[in-house]
């Protein structure tokens, strides 16, 4: 893609300034020119392509992220009205609950989290495979970061139970959505949904949680994006007819499987930190929520992925769904093994 894209790498390089700009900045300009040096960066990689649907999908993304940058202006003159800087660690004697209220907000239409999701599965459809793994991964981490800074900033009540419902709404909406889906761009952006709902819980606990949990996503998504654009398909009808049909179909529904949080792969791993983590805070009743809509995902991706592995067993023999494919191997091995070593660290870690 980048290849063919002019300057592909020069808006890579603005992306990754943009990100590095707004988390590293504690003055509230610096972190909303930040955000939009990223969005500059990002939008042409989106434009300036074949298909008329990565170029509305493009539009409605500027569309969104516009609308996002408005609420963070907005929340940050209203902080700035109470504290007269632009200092995001300045103490406030009266701090502005409206004020964070619109920056979470516009930090949440970024991140298409509930209740502004419904812009992130219709712009992830149209787009190819590297655009949608960068919005799904690179695309996460100023705002998450952003919004750790903002919980840090209000220790109140009331933000806690805001991020709890923006988190537990989040897992709900990723999982109900993707039941119904056919189409594979759509089904992940509602699984990216889901997992920013888990990050969002986590951020109220521990922030070495979040980070752990962010890493484990962003690994797991980039085999899955990889293995997707090598093999071409766009929705679940087309799983059967690829070149390598027995690797290519265990690759990518055993990382399907490892998004859904099924045990032992490295995805549940993610999840069970958060619930070891949450079972010392006092808003536990949140993660029953959030284990309901995982087991949503979770049904869905088991079904379809049964559904797959009997079908290819009436076209092919069982010993050649396995092929001599190191990535291949390498990567089943990972979501496996590594799996159990962390579980098994974190567990002799606490005993």
């Amino acid at each position: 893609m980048f290849s063919s894209l002019p300057f592909g790498y020069m808006f890579l390089s603005v992306m990754g300034i943009g990100t590095l700009l707004s988390v590293s900045s504690i003055h509230w300009l610096s972190i909303w020119a930040g955000l939009e040096i990223n969005l500059i960066g990002f939008l042409p990689m989106l434009v300036y392509q074949k298909s008329v649907s990565e170029s509305q999908s493009a539009v409605k993304y500027f569309i969104i992220q516009a609308l996002g940058s408005s609420f963070l202006i907005f929340g940050s003159l209203m902080v700035f009205n109470m504290s007269f800087t632009w200092d995001m660690f300045s103490k406030m004697t009266n701090p502005s609950i409206l004020g964070f209220m619109m920056l979470i907000s516009g930090l949440c239409i970024k991140l298409g989290l509930f209740p502004f999701h419904y812009w992130l599965p219709s712009v992830m459809a149209g787009l190819s495979w590297v655009s949608c793994l960068l919005l799904a991964t690179w695309q996460k981490f100023a705002p998450l970061f952003l919004m750790l800074c903002l919980l840090e900033l209000s220790q109140s009540y009331m933000m806690a139970f805001v991020f709890c419902f923006i988190s537990a709404g989040s897992t709900l909406i990723g999982g109900l959505g993707g039941m119904n889906q056919t189409q594979i761009r759509a089904l992940l952006a509602y699984s990216s949904i889901s997992h920013l709902g888990w990050m969002m819980f986590a951020l109220l606990h521990s922030e070495w949680t979040m980070k752990m949990y962010l890493a484990i996503y962003v690994l797991i998504s980039i085999s899955l994006f990889v293995s997707l654009w090598y093999s071409d398909i766009s929705s679940m009808k087309n799983i059967g007819n690829l070149k390598n049909p027995g690797t290519s179909q265990l690759t990518i529904m055993f990382l399907l499987l490892s998004l859904g949080g099924l045990p032992p792969l490295l995805g549940f791993v993610s999840k069970w930190l958060v619930i070891v983590a949450s079972t010392m805070g006092p808003w536990t009743i949140t993660i029953f929520v959030l284990i309901l809509g995982s087991l949503m995902s979770l049904f869905y991706y088991l079904s379809l992925f049964f559904s797959l592995f009997l079908s290819s067993l009436k076209k092919h023999s069982l010993n050649n769904l396995w092929v001599n494919n190191s990535i291949v191997v390498f990567i089943n091995t990972l979501n496996i093994i590594g799996g159990l070593l962390i579980l098994m660290v974190s567990l002799l870690s606490s005993a």
